[in-house]
């Protein structure tokens, strides 16, 4: 199936969700969110669009229009605006069904009845297309421009497109595990009757025990004889015994085989499911905005760079809006005539570029033109206008840039097919933060804009190289490790205080690059054995490339990626979770923020083998005998404030909930010196342990840090009240600061 074939297809089903969800609307009971309706519209235009359906995209940018004036109040929600929505949506919905077959036409009954609504003076529709209106529907007054909707209590199904041929993949995936399975019977009987045998020997030795126990010394031949053939008896059934061990060893290799090796074609294609190329959802934009361009009378040249990386096909779906209305704001904002193009030394064309990037475990999605760039004096005439900007404030260009993603900000003179309802990047804004992630506008160098989306990759199996750091083992996007290699202390040298070594290049001449300990970096320390050659990772980000001393490497495995955890999880440098072995977790660095950091940490940052263990600045405390009992129902959370403290040199227990933290408390099973707690737990949270402990007189002086991401100065003052020492958010979480606190409260 080609990419246009796949557009068309996807298409196919979002525009009944759309199409649904408008109706749904209009047909509820009480006020509409006309925010969600007008996006619905808005969205299905552009999709309509991209997939070249230009009957669509008029019908939908005319609904789209209706919802506007319906929602500012300048016309109501009466019988003929209902009965001209219904009848577009009857209308697009036939014309995408009989698309499929390829004989399509657009009756126009829609656009009229639509005209008619906006503009009386227009043509009415023909009385033989008009659809019979709802009976009875008293005219609605003027509405007010409504805010978002308040979000529903019961969250909205997802719905993930998948080809057919996938399901049927991993139907058949599925179908060759489950005959692999009735294997594991077979051996299970195997092992019975081997067991079986087994006792039956037994019983047979005792009996040959009993013979040569009760014969005398001076035993007749034939008693002899009899404990001879007992013994020949049990020699032969150990023989055997071990043949059918064996057998069993080999049945249950080749069955263990089999079942591997189905589960994993499930697990493949389950995975790819999961991920596709960006270009399966992206692959159309480009044509879609050059269509934009010329039936606007505008010369454009689109590129695309990186559509090949692979995806969460459902994160990419929730994409393909916003990257289309980022790409329609570019063109529409970044639009010169070819004289004043001529003039500023531009090629006559407007070029813009999407590109797609999987940076550690982020996704960075970019659209970057050559336009006239941000024009930051009409962002702040809006910005005032609208009451978004203080009288007398002035903002900063960084901050007038994010203005831009306000609903309904737009500065735009007036109303097109591109842009001008201030909509685009305030879709756009509201999809980053539905995916946790950010949004970015900033000036280009030397003429244009770019846009830049940041999200968090959506768990995936990914190749990660595993190494240990102070103690700790941590993973590394494979990707970018070049090298893993041992470097040679006496290979090392000094400039401008930074130690580095020369290793060789892509193209076979030496290159010079820093080193730095990942231990130290973390703040962790160096816990590699003195002497002998230094394990290192030669790393490679988009901000340059150093050599990462390691206290060991251990391997290479692709591991599925989670999100990183909310405690300490500084997102510049903490880009997922892996599972090592069974409930081990390990945290996933970024490249570009390890770099990031040793530039910031200067020479002092870096600490090589030396002699004499700590170097003096300060990385290690010294080392304490003290308890400390953790307790958060997050086994990530739990690992890593267990690492953090155990290098720091204290004893670390730890719990699931502050009811099993009180209960060991009260068992008096260790002494313990402080406790760490986080507030939202199940069976009782850490407000309830504090409460719990400070009520009786043998823990009421126990040190207790409540550590938790309720950050509200109601919940922190509760905390206090109720006898908590100190209270750190898992946002603003330094490790420095949870050790310089419990060094203070110790």
């Amino acid at each position: 199936m080609d990419i246009r074939q796949q557009l068309l297809a996807a298409f196919e089903i979002e525009h009944r969700e759309h199409l649904d969800a408008i109706r749904t609307a209009l047909a509820a009971e009480g006020p509409v969110d006309w925010h969600d309706v007008f996006r619905r519209a808005h969205s299905l235009k552009g999709a309509a669009r991209a997939v070249d359906l230009p009957p669509v995209e008029a019908v939908s940018h005319q609904l789209e229009t209706l919802f506007e004036r319906i929602s500012a109040g300048q016309r109501p929600l009466d019988r003929e605006a209902r009965a001209a929505t219904h009848l577009a949506l009857d209308r697009i919905e036939a014309f995408v069904a009989a698309s499929a077959s390829g004989a399509a036409a657009m009756p126009e009954d829609a656009l009229a009845a639509l005209n008619a609504c906006l503009d009386p003076g227009a043509p009415a529709a023909p009385a033989e297309a008009q659809t019979p209106a709802p009976a009875a529907v008293p005219p609605t007054p003027a509405i007010p421009p409504a805010p978002a909707a308040e979000p529903s209590s019961e969250p909205t199904q997802a719905v993930l497109r998948i080809p057919a041929s996938a399901v049927e993949s991993l139907s058949r995936a599925s179908y060759g595990l489950w005959a692999a399975l009735p294997g594991q019977g077979g051996v299970g009987e195997r092992i019975a009757r081997l067991s079986a045998n087994a006792t039956a020997l037994r019983r047979r030795t005792e009996a040959v025990r009993r013979v040569s126990v009760s014969a005398p010394a001076g035993a007749e031949a034939a008693e002899m004889a009899a404990l001879r053939q007992g013994l020949a008896e049990v020699e032969t059934g150990l023989a055997a015994l071990a043949r059918e061990a064996a057998d069993l060893a080999q049945g249950h290799k080749s069955v263990v085989l089999s079942v591997e090796t189905a589960a994993r074609r499930l697990r493949e294609e389950t995975e790819r499911l999961a991920l596709v190329p960006a270009e399966t959802v992206f692959g159309g934009l480009a044509r879609a905005v050059r269509d934009m361009a010329r039936a606007d009378g505008q010369e454009v040249d689109v590129t695309t760079r990186g559509l090949d990386v692979p995806v969460d096909r459902a994160m990419l779906q929730a994409l393909k809006d916003p990257v289309l209305h980022a790409l329609r704001n570019a063109l529409s904002h970044g639009a010169e005539s070819p004289e004043v193009r001529q003039r500023r030394g531009k090629p006559a064309a407007l070029a813009i570029m999407l590109t797609v990037e999987a940076q550690g475990g982020r996704l960075v999605l970019g659209i970057h033109d050559d336009g006239r760039g941000p024009d930051l004096a009409a962002i702040e005439a809006t910005g005032r206008e609208r009451g978004l900007i203080a009288p007398g404030e002035r903002l900063e260009a960084e901050a007038l840039l994010a203005l831009p993603f306000e609903p309904g900000f737009s500065t735009a003179g007036s109303v097109d097919a591109l842009s001008g309802r201030g909509m685009g990047l305030s879709v756009v804004a509201e999809v980053a933060r539905a995916l946790h992630g950010q949004v970015q506008l900033a000036r280009r160098e030397p003429h244009g804009t770019s846009l830049i989306l940041t999200l968090p990759l959506s768990a995936a199996r990914r190749p990660v190289v595993i190494v240990t750091a102070g103690g700790s083992r941590f993973a590394l996007p494979s990707g970018s490790a070049e090298a893993l290699t041992r470097l040679d202390p006496s290979a090392l040298s000094t400039v401008a205080g930074r130690p580095v070594a020369q290793v060789a290049g892509e193209g076979g001449e030496d290159v010079t690059l820093p080193v730095a300990e990942l231990g130290d970096l973390l703040g962790l320390g160096v816990g590699r054995a003195e002497g002998g050659t230094i394990p290192v990772v030669r790393l490679r980000g988009t901000r340059g490339r150093c050599l990462l001393a390691v206290d060991r490497l251990e391997e290479v495995r692709t591991l599925l990626v989670l999100p990183a955890p909310p405690i300490g999880s500084d997102p510049a440098l903490v880009t997922g979770t892996v599972i090592l072995g069974t409930d081990t977790p390990a945290l996933v660095l970024d490249p570009d923020g390890l770099i990031d950091r040793i530039g910031r940490a200067g020479p002092r940052a870096v600490r090589l083998p030396t002699k004499g263990g700590d170097d003096g600045n300060g990385t290690i405390p010294e080392k304490r005998r003290s308890t400390i009992l953790v307790v958060d129902d997050s086994i990530t959370t739990r690992t890593l404030e267990k690492s953090i403290l155990e290098a720091a040199g204290y004893r670390v227990i730890v719990c699931v909930d502050g009811q099993e933290a009180l209960d060991r408390l009260r068992a008096r099973i260790e002494p313990v010196d402080l406790v760490v707690a986080d507030v939202e737990m199940p069976r009782l949270t850490g407000f309830g342990l504090v409460e719990a402990l400070r009520a009786e007189e043998d823990f009421a002086r126990l040190p207790i840090v409540l550590m938790t991401s309720r950050g509200d100065e109601e919940d922190v003052a509760r905390g206090l009240e109720l006898g908590a020492d100190a209270y750190l958010t898992k946002q603003k979480f330094d490790q420095r600061e949870l050790l310089d606190t419990i060094g203070q409260l110790l």
